[in-house]
């Protein structure tokens, strides 16, 4: 396989000449980095790259050319490599139209001239973007593979794991590929036992549990160490913010998570209000940058689930799914919340296959040209939404309430508005779903009239549900099993009696002294990305006062 393209776009030869001696600098070990005079050049260079089968990662365009312009070109270019991503390169004349060139090219981010230096102020940017681009970037023949029925639940959860841990994978379905039943024999494996996982080494897993996949796939099932000086339970933003702040002032930190990094932000298509994310951010790829991140300052990852926490003396002690116990100084819980499960005849038995709860990402391109229904009406239900509505032929909002103004951001509302695929149903509901082996069709309730309609895909977004059974009793939850904290423990203005400390509680340890929560789960919390971030990362300055005491 050739190189990936890096293709840089300028009419002043003298810059271009200077925009390729940078990019081969840097880049030219990796990439394949190619030059055009001209907007019309460049999209002539595009047509043959891609008749040659070639990939373009990155495009790196000057906006006042004569012909063209750099916005013009991106935007063209956006139908042939759309994947690739865009650098718009600008005088100062020009940010306003870079701006908008963010909605109407899609470019991926602008530059003012000069760069100098490149160190500073071009690599970085473009580090980012290539490293965000390899992530969706797919050589032929290479990754595992799954073979699997589309409608198979074990086979959506397997898809969905490797997805969310960003593993790349091929997905074959026997219904649809013959080429499924080739690979299935060349590894001697029974087409009636599905899924299949097939590695690059030669080997298999047929059915695995999450557990298995985790340790063959690479992750970490077991902690390295008895003790540490923090533990945290759940990588999603609270988490992972904490876990960066902790571990970057010298804290031990392990950090557990049965599924993914990124928890349930992990798996929206696009969040567009995140500071510093002008165009958008995946919560795969805030989660991926968050880990990065977090790694790098040595943060322990554990793929596990926590059965349980006790106290003794000083010391905390997490116990894991397989029964072994790691202790620390102190802990911080942030498992999030899943969503409320939807209470109509059907939608249990076939959940996994044509029913699921979230954005379900692996599923998307799956949906092509079908009809998809969408039962919620906040951000992470419209945001699903919007990136569905790339491949179904027409996404249906399903929304209880009278309008989406309550419940949803108004740039998402406006998305919406202005997309020609999606229709927003008010006053609807879900009645039952109907099919034996997969979900076939719906009934509905809209504005009190029933009917059935035919579907192949339902996502449920709805209300916020805590999995905190599994925590003890000396932690204090509401009634609807939110963890309270700080103040929130007071009842009629006293503390609790299993309150033993002679201080008041910080404002956000639990009522178990030493253990704090952030993020979704804690009972009052915003339930934005943002405020998880913040609260993961101000637990960690507590946390500091608590260990200050010893």
């Amino acid at each position: 396989m050739a190189k990936p393209v890096i293709l840089a776009v300028d009419d002043d030869a003298s810059v271009l000449e200077a925009i390729i001696q940078d990019l081969r600098r840097k880049y030219g070990a990796n990439y394949r980095i190619l030059r055009a005079a001209s907007g019309q050049a460049a999209l002539d260079t595009c047509t043959q790259l891609q008749q040659r089968g070639d990939e373009v990662a990155l495009f790196v365009s000057d906006q006042r050319m004569p012909g063209m312009s750099g916005v013009d070109f991106l935007e063209k270019v956006q139908k042939v490599y759309p994947a690739a991503k865009k650098v718009l390169l600008t005088a100062y004349a020009d940010t306003e139209a870079a701006i908008r060139a963010i909605n109407t090219a899609r470019i991926s981010y602008y530059l003012t001239k000069p760069w100098d230096p490149p160190e500073e102020q071009l690599y970085p940017v473009l580090d980012d973007l290539l490293e965000a681009w390899g992530e969706g970037y797919r050589p032929r023949f290479e990754g595992l593979r799954v073979v699997g029925s589309r409608w198979g639940a074990m086979d959506h959860q397997v898809r969905d794991f490797l997805s969310r841990n960003q593993v790349p994978y091929i997905w074959l379905d026997p219904e649809r590929e013959g080429e499924a039943f080739e690979w299935l024999e060349r590894f001697h494996l029974d087409d009636r036992k599905l899924p299949a996982v097939l590695f690059p080494d030669g080997s298999s897993l047929v059915q695995p549990s999450q557990m298995e996949l985790a340790e063959k796939v690479g992750l970490r099932t077991h902690a390295q160490k008895d003790f540490y000086d923090l533990v945290i339970v759940g990588a999603g933003p609270a988490g992972l913010a904490g876990a960066v702040y902790a571990a970057s002032e010298g804290l031990k930190t392990l950090l557990v998570e049965p599924e993914a990094p990124g928890g349930q932000a992990g798996s929206s298509s696009r969040i567009e209000n995140y500071l510093g994310f002008p165009s958008g951010v995946s919560g795969a790829d805030l989660a991926r940058r968050a880990y990065a991140q977090a790694s790098r300052f040595g943060v322990e990852f554990l793929t596990q689930c926590v059965t349980g926490i006790r106290a003794e003396n000083q010391y905390r002690f997490f116990r894991m799914g397989d029964g072994h116990e790691v202790s620390c100084h102190v802990g911080l819980v942030a498992m999030g919340v899943n969503y409320r499960r939807l209470e109509a005849p059907g939608i249990e038995r076939l959940t996994g296959s044509g029913v699921y709860y979230g954005a379900a990402l692996a599923e998307a391109r799956a949906c092509r040209n079908e009809q998809v229904y969408i039962v919620g009406g906040a951000n992470s239900a419209g945001q699903a939404a919007m990136y569905f509505s790339q491949y179904a032929r027409e996404v249906t909002m399903l929304v209880r309430g009278e309008s989406l103004q309550t419940s949803m951001s108004k740039y998402l509302i406006d998305q919406i508005a202005g997309t020609s695929n999606i229709k927003v149903e008010v006053c609807s509901q879900v009645i039952e779903a109907i099919g034996e082996s997969r979900l076939e069709a719906l009934r509905l309730s809209c504005r009190g009239v029933e009917q059935t309609v035919p579907a192949t895909g339902l996502f449920i977004f709805i209300g916020a549900a805590p999995v905190t059974g599994w925590l003890p009793e000396q932690i204090m939850r509401d009634p609807h099993g939110f963890v309270l904290s700080g103040p929130d423990l007071r009842v009629d203005g006293k503390l609790p009696h299993r309150w033993k400390e002679d201080r008041q509680p910080y404002l956000l340890e639990s009522s178990m002294p030493g253990v704090f929560v952030a993020g979704d789960v804690r009972h009052g919390s915003v339930k934005r990305v943002a405020s998880a971030v913040g609260e993961g990362s101000i637990a960690v300055q507590f946390m500091h006062q608590y260990l200050a005491r010893f």
